[in-house]
């Protein structure tokens, strides 16, 4: 079998990673080869990757996009390892900087969704000329990719590739990538001018009048993909914010007739698991790399940013008092409300972090946070780094930091309101460290409550802000009091196994073959 990935990001290319995608498009890949399939993997060129490999084969053709004929160049990096080929499609355009671009508020995903459309274009194309190897399957991966499948129906130039079987995965349902369908040089009906589309299959069931990718290849793939058993029940119903509660995101009806059809599957991602057990991480020696971080973030801004400026005091304060009793709790992560809306309530006035940090602080324990994301939050987080001095706020990110925060920390805080799969509490778990994790998504899959971390619920957000100072203390209490049962989280945690031969093997009976 022949199976085509197409993604925005893939951490088998250096540079091309900005979240857990990127892991599964590295992993998942290797693991189907390892069952004799031949698996070929497409991203955008964002930054010239073929100098990254001994050699590549190029085919250049031309895209009609937005009017114009493009030309557009294919390029096949290196070759075949393993059974595993990676291509990237290559533009002018592709090459912004960033995997992923910011737009003004009144034009959501403007950039993006005009680059990802010219990119399915192109892989479209690419199939119809017989670029690749045949495909027996198409695997889509998030909105990004969704515009292949909407080709595949509609063009008639590329219907023939509706023989192909298509997956969609569901990564990120809160991101949908919702554009116009006309009046805006960032619509569907600009980028494809001569396109018959039925509207009610493919339109935000929100915003008539806009294109919704997401929902387009959740209605028109064979299989639809999401990332936990739990995930898979959870989207079925209609997100309630108010309480705590986020589901299908308004794509929950379309999902419910996937699920009818037969089309609904949720299977977990997996994690790669080393042959040797890594290094326990030195704290003097993390500290002395994040010090090393925080000046090169320093340094990609005139201006002195008052949040690196406290993290670099706070870590000279810890340099000079590494005596540590209590547990170091650390936490990895984009810094959005899916991660942190619980730490950003109040409890009588009182953010919930801060609540955390004077818990932790009563056992001498420290709280370090690696991530960035939304400035609001960056911007709270940095004001109790100030008020606290128990906790060391890294806002940015570097892999060698996160490494070592996993084998370094006592106890990894995850928190999220939704966790369609989760990568980090899986590597946690990997390096010997015990999750408080919230029991949603998979999350609630992969943390067993009192034997590999803590898990808490709740029905809204009192209840869950509740139960997570609940878990907190009881965490803190164990780590203080009950060194043993500690010590059995710990080996529980390193024997946890997630591995992606399992999920590889589901992916083929169930979304493949199926």
């Amino acid at each position: 079998m022949h199976i085509l990935m197409i993604a925005s990001e893939n951490d088998a290319i250096k540079g091309a990673k900005v979240g857990g995608v990127a892991d599964v498009v590295r992993d998942a890949p290797r693991a189907l080869a390892n069952f004799n399939h031949h698996v070929s993997v497409i991203i955008p060129d964002y930054a010239n990757y073929a100098e990254q490999f001994g050699h590549c084969t190029e085919a250049h053709f031309y895209v009609a996009f937005a009017g114009q004929m493009e030309e557009v160049i294919l390029k096949k990096l290196g070759d075949e390892h393993h059974n595993v080929q990676q291509y990237v499609i290559s533009h002018p355009s592709f090459i912004t900087g960033s995997v992923y671009l910011n737009d003004i508020d009144n034009r959501p995903f403007a950039r993006d969704a005009t680059k990802y459309a010219f990119f399915c274009a192109a892989i479209a194309e690419a199939i119809t000329l017989d670029l690749f190897a045949p495909i027996d399957v198409v695997h889509l991966h998030d909105w990004h990719s969704a515009v292949f499948a909407v080709l595949a129906k509609y063009s008639e130039r590329y219907q023939p590739l509706t023989a192909i079987k298509q997956v969609f995965t569901v990564h990120n349902i809160a991101l949908q990538g919702i554009r116009p369908f006309r009046y805006d040089s960032s619509s569907l009906e600009a980028w494809f001018p001569a396109l018959s589309y039925d509207g009610q299959v493919i339109c935000d069931p929100r915003y008539p009048h806009c294109f919704n990718p997401m929902r387009a290849a959740i209605n028109l793939a064979d299989k639809v993909h999401v990332v936990s058993k739990t995930y898979a029940d959870e989207v079925l119903l209609p997100s309630q914010p108010e309480r705590g509660f986020f589901g299908g995101e308004g794509l929950e009806q379309d999902l419910i007739n996937a699920k009818v059809h037969g089309k609904l599957v949720g299977i977990i991602n997996g994690c790669e698991y080393p042959e040797h057990d890594e290094v326990q991480a030195d704290f003097d020696a993390f500290l002395r790399r994040a010090k090393y971080n925080v000046f090169n973030w320093m340094a990609k801004s005139v201006e002195l940013k008052t949040v690196q400026y406290l993290a670099n005091e706070r870590i000279n304060e810890w340099l000079a008092n590494t005596s540590v009793t209590g547990p170091i709790f650390t936490s990895i992560g984009r810094l959005t409300d899916q991660k942190v809306l619980l730490l950003r309530q109040t409890r009588d006035h009182v953010p919930v972090l801060s609540t955390i940090l004077s818990l932790l602080a009563q056992a001498n324990g420290r709280l370090v946070i690696l991530g960035s994301g939304d400035s609001q939050i960056e911007f709270e987080f940095m004001q109790l780094m100030a008020k606290h001095n128990n906790f060391l706020f890294l806002n940015g990110y570097g892999q060698d930091l996160s490494d070592e925060l996993y084998g370094l920390g006592d106890l990894f805080l995850m928190p999220s309101s939704f966790e369609p799969c989760g990568i980090s509490q899986m590597l946690a778990l990997r390096a010997g460290q015990p999750c408080l994790v919230h029991g949603v998504g998979g999350l609630k899959d992969t943390i067993i409550d009192n034997e590999t971390g803590f898990v808490f619920f709740g029905d809204n957000l009192n209840s869950q802000i509740d139960g997570l100072l609940e878990k907190v203390s009881q965490a803190i209490e164990c780590y203080q009091h009950d060194q043993t049962h500690w010590q059995q989280l710990i080996t529980n945690a390193k024997q946890a196994r997630f591995g992606w031969h399992q999920s590889a093997e589901q992916y083929i009976q169930a979304l493949y073959q199926n």
